[in-house]
C-alpha cells in the first residue's frame, strides 16, 4: 500500500473536517496530477473512500442536531438515481482517450465552480452575519431542491467533485437563512447516498480500483476527526482561502495550462488573499485595555 497515498488522504481529510468541502474537489485532482492516476480510476477510487470517510461527519452533526432531515431527503431523491445515470452517461461519451478528456475538462470546471462558489458563500457569510444567526425554521421547497440533487448528483457521477462544494452552494442560494453548520451538516449528510451510488455504478462497469481506496481511506478517515476537532480553533478564512487556491490551481492545470502561467495566477491569488487578510485584521476593532474595561459588579 502506498503510504504516500495515505498521507494526500489524510491531508485532504483534514481539510474536509475543517471546512466540510472539497473532498473530491481536492482527492481526484491530486490523485490524477501527483500520482498520475488515471482520471477513471481515479474518481471511482475516491467515491469509494468518500462514502466510508462521510458518514464521520455526518454523524457528529446528527448528533448535534444540526440535519435538515427533510432538506435531506428531498436531495437524495434527486441525487441517488441522477449519481448512477451520470456513470451510465461517462460510459456512453466513447473510447477511452475521448472518456479520459471528457472528464479532465468536467473536473476543470467543477472546480472553478467550487471555487467561485466558495467565494460566494464567504462574501455572503460575511455580510450576513449568517454564521451567528440563531436557529430559524426552514421551509424546504421540494422540487427545487430534488432538481439541486439531481444536477449534483449527475456531476459526482461524471467527476466526484459536487457532493460537498457545488450542492452546498446551491443549497446556500436557495436557503439564506439556514445556518452555517446546518448546512455543512446536512449536505455531509446527503452526500452519504449520493457518493455510494456513484461508486456502486462504478464498480458495476469494474472502474474501482480497490487497493487505491483503501489507501485513500487510510489516511482520510483519521484526517476527518483531526480536521473536526480543531475546527473550532483554526481560523476559518485561512482554510477557505488556502482551500480556494488549491482548487484554482488543480482546475487550470486539468485545462492544461502551462505550469508557468499557472504559477503566475496562483501566486496573484496568495498575495490577493493575504492583502484581503491584513485588512480584515486592521478592520476588526482591537480589545480594550484592563483598565478601561467596565468592572463586572460584585454582588
Amino acid at each position: 500500500m502506498d503510504l504516500t497515498l495515505a498521507l494526500a488522504g489524510l491531508g485532504v481529510g483534514i481539510i474536509v473536517g475543517l471546512t466540510g468541502m472539497g473532498g473530491g474537489a481536492l482527492m481526484t485532482p491530486i490523485l490524477v496530477l501527483v500520482f498520475g492516476i488515471p482520471p477513471v480510476a481515479a474518481v471511482s477510487s475516491d467515491l469509494a473512500a468518500s462514502a466510508v470517510m462521510k458518514p464521520f461527519g455526518g454523524a457528529v452533526h446528527a448528533r448535534r442536531g444540526t440535519v435538515n432531515w427533510q432538506m435531506v431527503g428531498w436531495l437524495c431523491v434527486g441525487s441517488v438515481p441522477s449519481a448512477f445515470l451520470g456513470v451510465l452517461l461517462l460510459r456512453l461519451l466513447g473510447d477511452d482517450a475521448s472518456v479520459q478528456h471528457a472528464i479532465r475538462i468536467s473536473l476543470g470546471a467543477a472546480l472553478l465552480l467550487a471555487a467561485a462558489g466558495m467565494l460566494l458563500k464567504a462574501w455572503t457569510a460575511r455580510r450576513s452575519g449568517a454564521s451567528s444567526e440563531p436557529a430559524v425554521k426552514i421551509k424546504v421547497k421540494p422540487l427545487p431542491t430534488l432538481l439541486v440533487g439531481a444536477l449534483g448528483g449527475l456531476i459526482v457521477g461524471l467527476t466526484s467533485v459536487g457532493s460537498g462544494s457545488l450542492i452546498i452552494v446551491a443549497l446556500l442560494a436557495m436557503y439564506p437563512k439556514l445556518r452555517a453548520n446546518d448546512l455543512v451538516g446536512t449536505d455531509l449528510v446527503q452526500a452519504i447516498p449520493l457518493v455510494t451510488s456513484a461508486a456502486l455504478g462504478h464498480a458495476f462497469f469494474g472502474d474501482l480500483k480497490l487497493d487505491l481506496a483503501a489507501a485513500v481511506l487510510l489516511g482520510s478517515v483519521p484526517g476527518v476527526l483531526i480536521g473536526s476537532r480543531i475546527s473550532s480553533r483554526a481560523p476559518g478564512g485561512l482554510v477557505r482561502a488556502a482551500l480556494v487556491i488549491v482548487l484554482l490551481a488543480s482546475a487550470l492545470k486539468l485545462f492544461d495550462v502551462p505550469t508557468t502561467a499557472v504559477g503566475v495566477i496562483v501566486g496573484g491569488a496568495v498575495l490577493v488573499a493575504a492583502g484581503l487578510g491584513l485588512a480584515a485584521r486592521r478592520r476588526a476593532p482591537e480589545p480594550l485595555p484592563a483598565q478601561e474595561r467596565t468592572p463586572v459588579p460584585q454582588t
